[in-house]
């Protein structure tokens, strides 16, 4: 049997991990290495061409950029929008939801490049192994994947060294926190998330650092929704990528969407990260608030228990199962009526939405008033209604009597 000669498509993030991965691969299988980037936000055109630089330095024959953000939402963000996905009643889902993407364009690198192999940087540590594999062997059940720094157990400091030995660069050090950014937020690990007692502490944060020690003024905004998919902030109307990334500096430097996830990783344990997500949080407060204003109480029930699935499966980097697809039919036909402006207040630390309107608000619809006149009916509809919705509760005291 002829040697598999094909190149190796890297995942490549620029960190130690990816870093140590191209001489490795390199030398261990004796291929080349294409290193590819999936750009789901967070790399600006500093960061694309250091990213360049560094997959050259390092040994690779060809360093690829993959412009994914408007797929990251027209794929993932526009129904965690649509579910008000909120891990843990708290996070977003910031930075993972990316991930079955990010493994459908290398997988298709890997056709163009008619390579047999995918190796990514994770350690057996974290969730973000599962979730690459998961939807690597999805897509591609013939596809070879290696993960040599989980494979071999590698540390951090045998790969400084090996690096150091083999004369390649060496990323920058001395952080004493991991992060990591997209568009749909940003996470950050460091000694206080490994337990369970304290926060990270102030100068930590990566987009409010300042939010309270410099706060800002109160300000009002709007956003504006049409069939759940958010197109214009403050009246002005642009693409959804564009409008979180605007939403994302606006809200972040109010200290909006911080928080620490306390919550179940894909392998069964308890994890902990500290996450930005500002953008996140405002779009889906208020779009939760729109939906209020225009869904029946039985839709909102029912969208609400299969979000919740889905965002576990988007966790879980499941995706790309068919039932999500199932799940993402009903989020759309869920949205139909979910057209309309939010408005909301920003102080630091606080957002509050002041009004919703929409033209098809079911509160506008009905001739009654809350609280002050039926309208749709007469007191004797009410006596009746009253009578016969306490019959169930009537009939459980008459039969537990001795």
């Amino acid at each position: 049997m002829s040697k598999d000669l094909s190149p190796i498509i890297l995942a490549f993030s620029g960190g130690l991990d990816t870093s140590f991965c191209v001489p490795w691969l390199k030398q261990t299988y004796g291929r080349d290495v294409i290193t590819a980037t999936v750009d789901t936000g967070g790399i600006d055109a500093q960061a694309a061409a250091a990213l360049e630089q560094r997959s050259r330095a390092l040994g690779a024959i060809e360093h690829v950029l993959i412009d994914c953000k408007q797929d990251f939402f027209d794929t993932v963000i526009t129904y965690l929008i649509a579910g008000n996905v909120l891990r843990g009643h708290a996070y977003p889902l910031c930075v993972g939801a990316e991930r079955g993407l990010q493994a459908a364009r290398l997988a298709q690198l890997a056709r163009d490049r008619e390579a047999t192999t995918v190796a990514h940087g994770c350690t057996a540590a974290g969730n973000d192994q599962v979730r690459f594999e998961v939807a690597l062997r999805t897509l591609n059940p013939g596809l070879d994947i290696l993960a040599p720094v989980r494979d071999n157990s590698w540390v951090r400091e045998e790969q400084l060294r090996y690096l150091e030995d083999h004369d390649m660069p060496l990323p920058a050090q001395g952080s004493a926190y991991s992060i990591n950014r997209g568009l749909w937020g940003i996470t950050i690990g460091g000694q206080e998330t490994l337990t369970s007692a304290n926060s990270i502490p102030e100068d930590a944060w990566v987009l409010s650092p300042t939010a309270f020690g410099d706060p800002q003024r109160a300000s009002q905004h709007t956003l504006e929704f049409t069939a759940g998919v958010p197109v214009a902030l403050d009246g002005k109307a642009m693409p959804p990528v564009e409008l979180i990334e605007a939403l994302e500096t606006l809200a972040g430097r109010y200290g909006i969407g911080r928080g620490i996830h306390l919550g179940d990783t894909v392998l069964g344990t308890k994890g902990r990260v500290a996450f930005e997500a500002p953008a996140a949080v405002t779009l889906v407060t208020a779009h939760r608030e729109l939906e209020k204003l225009v869904l029946s109480a039985q839709q909102m029930r029912v969208k609400d228990s299969i979000a919740a699935v889905y965002g576990d499966l988007v966790h879980e980097g499941k995706q790309l199962d068919l039932v999500c697809g199932d799940i993402e039919a009903f989020l759309r036909s869920s949205q139909q009526r979910v057209t309309g402006t939010v408005t909301f207040a920003l102080r630091p630390g606080n957002l509050f939405v002041e009004g919703v309107e929409s033209r098809h608000s079911l509160l506008a619809a009905t001739r009654g008033v809350y609280g002050e006149a039926a309208g749709e009916w007469t007191a004797s509809d009410a006596l009746g209604f009253a009578r016969i919705l306490s019959l169930p509760g009537s009939l459980q005291t008459r039969a537990g009597g001795d």
